[in-house]
This record gives C-alpha cells, sequence and structure tokens, in this order.
C-alpha cells in the first residue's frame, strides 16, 4: 500500500480500462431535474421578481422538453 492513495471509486487502472463509457443508467438519473423542481426557498437570498419568471420559464420548458422527448418515444416504439 505505499504510494497508493485509497478511494472508494474504482482504481486508476480499471477507469483507464473503462474509458468512462456511460451506461444505460447514466442517462436516465434525473435527481437534478427534480431537485430543481422541489427545492427548499433560501430565506437568505433576496426576492426578485426578474428571478421568479426566469425559473418559471425555466420549469416550464423543461416539462415541454420531457413531454416532447416521450411523445418521440412513443411514436418510435409504436
Amino acid at each position: 500500500m505505499t504510494g497508493e492513495i485509497l478511494t472508494n471509486d474504482k482504481s486508476m487502472s480499471e477507469k483507464d480500462t473503462n474509458n468512462d463509457v456511460p451506461e444505460a443508467k447514466d442517462y436516465f438519473q434525473f435527481g437534478e431535474v427534480l431537485g430543481y423542481f422541489f427545492r427548499k426557498k433560501n430565506p437568505n437570498r433576496k426576492s426578485n421578481f426578474n428571478i421568479k419568471v426566469m425559473h418559471g420559464i425555466n420549469k416550464i420548458s423543461i416539462i415541454v422538453f420531457l413531454i416532447a422527448v416521450i411523445v418521440l418515444l412513443i411514436r418510435h416504439v409504436f
């Protein structure tokens, strides 16, 4: 173990052979998207109308995009 750093991740030799190829589960991680919709309000942040509108438009665009992806998948499968 001399000169070796222990981590919870794979060893460096395993990472090099894997070439960081994403798996199928990596494409379906929606934690950040759901966190954007259901996060708590920060009481230390100033309330600004422009920021509220921007986040509202972002949420609408994410929803429309996800609906479009679902429709395309349904059309492709059926």
